[in-house]
C-alpha cells in the first residue's frame, strides 16, 4: 500500500472502531469483542484479505498501546481514590493472579494434554484481567465505588505479574539452569524496581507539572506522554517492570492538583481509545478462524474452569482480610474480565518458538472471547442481583473542565447524596458551605437543576461543587457531616430572664481581629458558633462565649445583646446608597436576631 492508502485504511479502522464502541454501549457488550471482530474481518480469512502474521510487530504495537492504556487508567484513578482499597487490589493482583494461573494452568494441562510448563503459560496469560475491559464496563456501571476502585487497582497492578509469570515459565521451559527459585527472584526484583522507579518518576513529574510554568497548555499532555515513556523505558532498561512503573507514576501524577489535569486526562482517554482499537484490530489480524474449531470444546471447558472455579476461588483467597462482605467478594470473583492483555501475552510463546505455540495462542484467544462475552454481558445484572450497586456511578465524571479552575486557584468535585445521609431533606443553605465555596449544579435523575439556597436535597442528587483551594480542607470536613450530621445552623440561645442589659458597641475592624469571615476571638472573647456567613463579601454573624453576638465585616465590628444588635441592623437597612446585596445582608441579620427564643 502507498502512504495515502495506509492513512485511509487507518481512518476507516478508527471510524469503524468508534461505531463499534457505540454499538457495544447500546447492546451492553464489551467493545473489545467488536474491535477484535474488526481485525478478524480485515484479516486473510475475512473480507479485507489482509495477510498478516508478524507476532513481533504485534508485540511491539501491543506494548506501546498497553503503556498508554495503563497510564490513562492510573491518571484517571489517582492515588487518593485507590488508597482505601490498595491492600485488596495488591492481593488480587499478586496472590489472586498466581492462584488463578495455577488452577487455570492445571486445567489447561489436563484439557489440552500439554506439558506442565506449557499449561502454566496458558494459565498465566488468562489470569491477567484487562484494564481497558474493566474501565469500559465500569464507565456504565453503578457498582459500589469501593468495589470499582479495587477492580481498577487490580487491573492496573496485575498485568506486570501476569507478564512476569508468562516470561518466567517460557525461560523455565527453554533455559537449562532456570527454575522456581530463579523465577521467584526475578519476579520480586522486577516488581521492586518497577515500584521504586514508578514512585520516583511520578513524584518528579508532579513536581515538574506544578513548578515548571509551561508556555502553552497543550504542552502538558506532551509532558504526560514523556512521563509514561520515561517510566516504562527506565524500568525496562534496568530489568524492572515497566508496566508497574507506568501505572504507579500515573497514579502519583493523577493525585492532587496539577495544571491542565482534566485536559491531560481527556487527551489520554482519547489515546487510550486509539490504542484499544489499534491493539485489538492487529491482534484480530493474527487470528485464523479456521483454526479455532480445533480448540473449541477444550477452550469452552477451560473458560468455564476459569470463570467458575479459578477466578472466584482466587478472589476469595486474596480478599480474605479485606473489608468486603461475602456478596462483594463474590462480585470480585466474577468481575475478572479478560481482554487484550492475555492475547498479547499469547504472542510471547509464538516469538520464543515454544513447540505448541499455535495451540497456546488459539486457546488463549478462545478463552478470552468466551469469558469476556459471558462476564461482560452479566456484570451489571449480577451486581444488581447481589445488591452491590448504589445510586451513584462507579466512575463519576465532573461536568465541567477543571484544568482552568485549578490554574485560577480553585477546585471542583462531585459529591453524591446517599439514601441514609443527613443531607437528605435539607436545603442547600443548610449544608453550611463557606463563602469560598458554592454548589454550582445539582444533577437529579439525569436532569440539571440550578441550585438555590432553598433547594431541597434528595437521595441520589449529584452536587457539583466549586471551591477555592484554600477552603478545600474545610469543605472536605463538611462532607463528613453531610453523611452523618448534624446539619443546619445551631439554634440561638434563649434570652436571659433577668439581668443587666448587655453593652452594645461599634468600632472599625482591625487587622489584629483576624479574618472577618471566620473570626476566632473578638474583644478577648472566644467565638463559639458561626450563625450566618456573608456571601457577597467578608462578614459573618457569630455567637460569643459570654452570650453576646457580633456582626463582622472588613470595615466594622458590632458587638452586643441580641435585641440591641437586631435594632441596629434594622436601622442600617434604611440607610441611603446601600446595594441590594447589602440590604439583603442586613435584613438577614435583623431577622435572625429578632427570631423568637
Amino acid at each position: 500500500m502507498g502512504d495515502a492508502q495506509l492513512i485511509l485504511v487507518a481512518g476507516l479502522l478508527l471510524a469503524a472502531g468508534i461505531a463499534a464502541a457505540k454499538v457495544a454501549d447500546r447492546v451492553r457488550v464489551p467493545g473489545l469483542l467488536l474491535f477484535l471482530g474488526l481485525g478478524i474481518l480485515a484479516g486473510s480469512e475475512g473480507i479485507g484479505g489482509v495477510e498478516f502474521s508478524d507476532a513481533e510487530l504485534t508485540r511491539t504495537v501491543g506494548t506501546i498501546g498497553l503503556v498508554l492504556i495503563l497510564f490513562e487508567g492510573g491518571l484517571t484513578a489517582g492515588w487518593s481514590q485507590i488508597r482505601p482499597v490498595i491492600g485488596t487490589a495488591v492481593l488480587l493482583a499478586t496472590v489472586g493472579t498466581i492462584v488463578t494461573a495455577v488452577i487455570a494452568g492445571v486445567a489447561a494441562i489436563w484439557l489440552f494434554d500439554l506439558d506442565t510448563l506449557e499449561g502454566l503459560i496458558i494459565g498465566s496469560a488468562v489470569a491477567a484481567t484487562d484494564s481497558a475491559a474493566i474501565f469500559a464496563v465500569l464507565r456504565g456501571s453503578q457498582l459500589r465505588r469501593k468495589l470499582a476502585r479495587a477492580l481498577e487497582g487490580e487491573s492496573g497492578l496485575n498485568d506486570p505479574v501476569a507478564l512476569l509469570l508468562v516470561t518466567g515459565f517460557i525461560d523455565w521451559l527453554q533455559l537449562p539452569d532456570y527454575g522456581l527459585a530463579e523465577m521467584v527472584g526475578s519476579l520480586a526484583g522486577k516488581l521492586a524496581l518497577g515500584l521504586a522507579l514508578g514512585v520516583a518518576i511520578g513524584f518528579g513529574a508532579r513536581w515538574a507539572f506544578r513548578n515548571l510554568d509551561l508556555p502553552n497548555p497543550g504542552l502538558y499532555p506532551v509532558a504526560s506522554i514523556a512521563t509514561a515513556a520515561l517510566a516504562y523505558g527506565a524500568a525496562e532498561v534496568v530489568h524492572g517492570s515497566g508496566f508497574l512503573a507506568v501505572y504507579i507514576a500515573a497514579l502519583i501524577l493523577g493525585t492532587g492538583s496539577i495544571p491542565a489535569r482534566q485536559t491531560t486526562i481527556a487527551f489520554h482517554q482519547g489515546l487510550s481509545w486509539i490504542s484499544q482499537i489499534a491493539l485489538f484490530a492487529i491482534l484480530g489480524l493474527l487470528v485464523f478462524p479456521s483454526q479455532l474449531g480445533d480448540v473449541a470444546v477444550e477452550g469452552l471447558l477451560l473458560s468455564a474452569a476459569l470463570m467458575f472455579v479459578a477466578r472466584p476461588l482466587a478472589a476469595f483467597v486474596a480478599s480474605s482480610f479485606s473489608p468486603f462482605n461475602a456478596r462483594e467478594r463474590l462480585m470480585l470473583g466474577w468481575a475478572g474480565l479478560r481482554g487484550a492483555i492475555p492475547i498479547w501475552l499469547a504472542t510471547f510463546p509464538v516469538i520464543a518458538g515454544v513447540e505448541d505455540s499455535t495451540l497456546i495462542f488459539n486457546s488463549i484467544f478462545f478463552v478470552v472471547v468466551t469469558s469476556t462475552l459471558i462476564q461482560g454481558a452479566t456484570f451489571e445484572p449480577l451486581a444488581r442481583r447481589l445488591g452491590v450497586t448504589s445510586t451513584e456511578p462507579a466512575l463519576p465524571r465532573p461536568l465541567i473542565e477543571t484544568g482552568i479552575i485549578r490554574r485560577l486557584g480553585g477546585e471542583s468535585f462531585v459529591w453524591t447524596i446517599g439514601a441514609g445521609d443527613a443531607a437528605v431533606g435539607r436545603s442547600v443553605k443548610e449544608l453550611g458551605l463557606p463563602r469560598e465555596a458554592l454548589v454550582n449544579l445539582i444533577v437529579r435523575e439525569d436532569e440539571a437543576i440550578p441550585p438555590r439556597g432553598s433547594t431541597e436535597l434528595q437521595a441520589g442528587d449529584e452536587l457539583h461543587i466549586v471551591v477555592r483551594l484554600a477552603a478545600l480542607p474545610q469543605v472536605e470536613e463538611l462532607t463528613e457531616r453531610w453523611r452523618t450530621g448534624p446539619l443546619g445552623r445551631p439554634p440561638l440561645p434563649k434570652l436571659p430572664a433577668r439581668g443587666a442589659p448587655q453593652v452594645f458597641s461599634v468600632r472599625p475592624w482591625l487587622d489584629e481581629d483576624g479574618d472577618p469571615s471566620h473570626p476566632q476571638v473578638l474583644e478577648r472573647v472566644a467565638v463559639v458558633a458561626e450563625l450566618r456567613a456573608r456571601r457577597d463579601g467578608a462578614g459573618a454573624l457569630v455567637l460569643l462565649a459570654d452570650g453576646r453576638y457580633a456582626v463582622t465585616s472588613s470595615e466594622l465590628l458590632a458587638v452586643g445583646g441580641r435585641r440591641a444588635l437586631a435594632e441596629w441592623a434594622a436601622r442600617r437597612i434604611g440607610r441611603p446608597g446601600l446595594s441590594g446585596q447589602e440590604v439583603a445582608w442586613w435584613q438577614e441579620i435583623a431577622g435572625a436576631l429578632a427570631a423568637p427564643a
